[in-house]
């Protein structure tokens, strides 16, 4: 006699990791190929979150979870104390209360975690399509910087970072089955991120590449024969010469053009170059964090801050065309001051810190994830270093969505004595 057929039914913990899955999938997979597609993932993913109340999956949150909260809901708090102070209505209280939603995802991931092959699968996916399409625009189309749907530097900086986590999931792909073509996959991935960074010519994000492979070793290092260690190293020194060499990258042409900024700003021939409006910006920024340095001006402070400092002929007038100061830390210490700052580095030195601990875990599953959610902070510190990147909504969905997947992940990797997921 056959079993019933409700045997053969899927138990809601099955029905809802699959649904993670395949949000998370879609996080990585299609942030940067259709408008908004960052959002996508993240959406889904809240909206699992609500169900939560419902299925009653018992979780708790440790000490660990809570420094996370913690420091995602101070970073939302100082937003919407500046949005207040600064009088900005419920349009600056947008982008801080997305770090707020990210709390009730990271709840969903606990309770229901991904499986892992679908969130490097969808990383790999998401690397080599921006690559593919980044060259697209480049090679094929003749644009001078490769964009996709949004604003370029936001472009080429995901880019970089997806394939930057493409990398560390190469820990993850060694204890696989079809370990070569997990290994070929995530490998493309992490090629393909990279080309769209450098095909948009974006070029902050470069710039802490060192920082990314000094984690990666400290991570696999010790895996690695001394041998491999040296063609991996002569590997990337070569990669790096010929995309520096072949003029159609555009790469040497971006280098060259940061020199000439920097000679043409010190002489004074030039302060609104690339690189020169930059520094305009934040001269003005420091002046105008001298004057109110503990809770800032705010965004409508500070514009209005730095159109006096150009009317007065302090700054260049050009710059004040931009709403932020191209620098993370300089601008949000403009507008929210030392207590913004300080909830912003929080926001990145916290979860990196519990992340490293286990960047030597024995288990490379384990392992994997701990790099992954190193790297997060560490490509937004350098990032920031050129870029306000949480000032688009493209670089707070994807910082706090998958700093939620990564810890929720990570955590429970660890709650179940690290299964090979």
């Amino acid at each position: 006699m056959a079993p019933p057929l409700s045997s053969f039914s899927p138990s809601p913990f099955a029905l809802l990791r699959g649904y993670t899955s395949i949000a998370v999938f879609l996080l990585g997979a299609i942030a940067l190929i259709v408008p908004s597609g960052y959002s996508v993932g993240a959406a889904l993913l809240l909206l699992g979150s609500f169900l939560l109340p419902f299925t009653r999956p018992g979780v708790s949150f440790n000490r660990q979870d809570l420094l996370v909260i913690g420091v995602l809901s101070a970073y939302a708090l100082t937003g919407l104390l500046e949005a207040w102070l600064d009088g900005q209505g419920s349009r600056g209280a947008d982008k801080p209360l997305r770090f707020l939603f990210a709390i009730p995802v990271l709840a969903l991931i606990l309770a229901y975690p991904p499986r892992l092959a679908w969130m490097w699968a969808g990383l790999a996916t998401g690397g080599i399509v921006v690559g593919s399409w980044g060259a697209w625009q480049k090679l094929v189309m003749g644009i001078e910087r490769a964009e996709g749907y949004t604003y370029v530097i936001q472009f080429g900086n995901i880019s970089l970072l997806t394939g930057v986590l493409c990398l560390a999931g190469m820990g993850w792909a060694t204890m696989q089955k079809r370990r070569s073509l997990w290994i070929m996959m995530l490998a493309l991935g992490a090629v393909g991120g990279v080309l769209g960074s450098l095909f948009s010519g974006s070029r902050g994000g470069w710039i802490g590449l060192p920082v990314v492979l000094l984690v990666l070793y400290r991570a696999y290092g010790r895996e690695l024969s001394y041998p491999l260690k040296l063609s991996a190293l002569a590997a990337v020194l070569m990669a790096g010469l010929l995309v520096y060499a072949i003029p159609q990258m555009g790469v040497q042409q971006r280098v060259h053009q940061a020199f000439s900024d920097v000679e043409l700003y010190v002489s004074g021939e030039n302060r609104f170059s690339s690189v020169g409006a930059r520094f305009e910006m934040w001269r003005g920024a420091a002046q105008l964090i001298v004057e109110k340095p503990v809770f800032g001006w705010g965004d409508n402070g500070y514009q209005r801050g730095m159109q006096a400092l150009a009317d007065n002929g302090v700054i260049h007038p050009e710059v004040t065309q931009f709403g932020h100061a191209h620098n993370e830390f300089i601008n949000t210490m403009a507008k929210r001051g030392v207590v913004g700052l300080i909830a912003l580095i929080a926001l990145y030195l916290v979860p990196m810190r519990l992340f490293m601990r286990q960047l030597h875990a024995p288990h490379m599953v384990l392992r994997s994830v701990a790099v992954a959610g190193t790297l997060l902070p560490v490509t937004y510190i350098d990032f920031g270093l050129s870029q306000a990147f949480l000032d688009h909504n493209s670089g707070v969905m994807i910082y706090a969505f998958w700093l939620a997947v990564l810890w929720g992940s990570y955590r429970r990797l660890q709650a179940d004595d690290t299964p090979a997921a």
